[in-house]
């Protein structure tokens, strides 16, 4: 099948994956990323005070956003804030079921050491860019 059932939203926007096989309960997982700035005026009273912050907000925002396939799909928002911090459901979520699956304790570990490289790698270039030309 192309694209399952149920995944496109009314307005045609749909969640970043989904898995092939169901994740629990029989239903397949479907997951959302995104990377809100830690520092950008809009979040920064909040990750001041409280680290991940901004990545709980904008992860609750996601669940909102996808909550029509709630029925079909179990949702996962990832949300990683630019300065590395998690959003606890994906922490949660994801390392349990990792570690429950592969019975490896340290597959978690792994996911968030990558995830991580990846993101210090989004953020250099970010920073990078910022440099002028001369």
């Amino acid at each position: 099948m192309k694209e399952p059932a149920g995944l496109s939203r009314d307005n045609g926007k749909r969640p970043d994956g989904v898995t092939l096989l169901p994740w629990a309960k029989g239903k397949p997982l479907a997951w959302d990323v995104t990377v809100p700035d830690t520092y950008a005026d809009f979040h920064l009273a909040d990750t001041a005070t409280t680290a991940g912050a901004a990545a709980d907000k904008v992860a609750s925002n996601r669940v909102a956003k996808y909550r029509q396939i709630a029925n079909s799909y179990i949702f996962v928002p990832v949300a990683i804030e630019s300065a590395g911090t998690w959003n606890h459901q994906a922490v949660q979520e994801l390392g349990r079921r990792m570690t429950a699956v592969t019975e490896d304790t340290r597959e978690a570990t792994y996911l968030f050491q990558w995830m991580s490289v990846a993101l210090q790698r989004g953020n250099a270039v970010a920073f990078h860019c910022t440099f002028t030309t001369e």
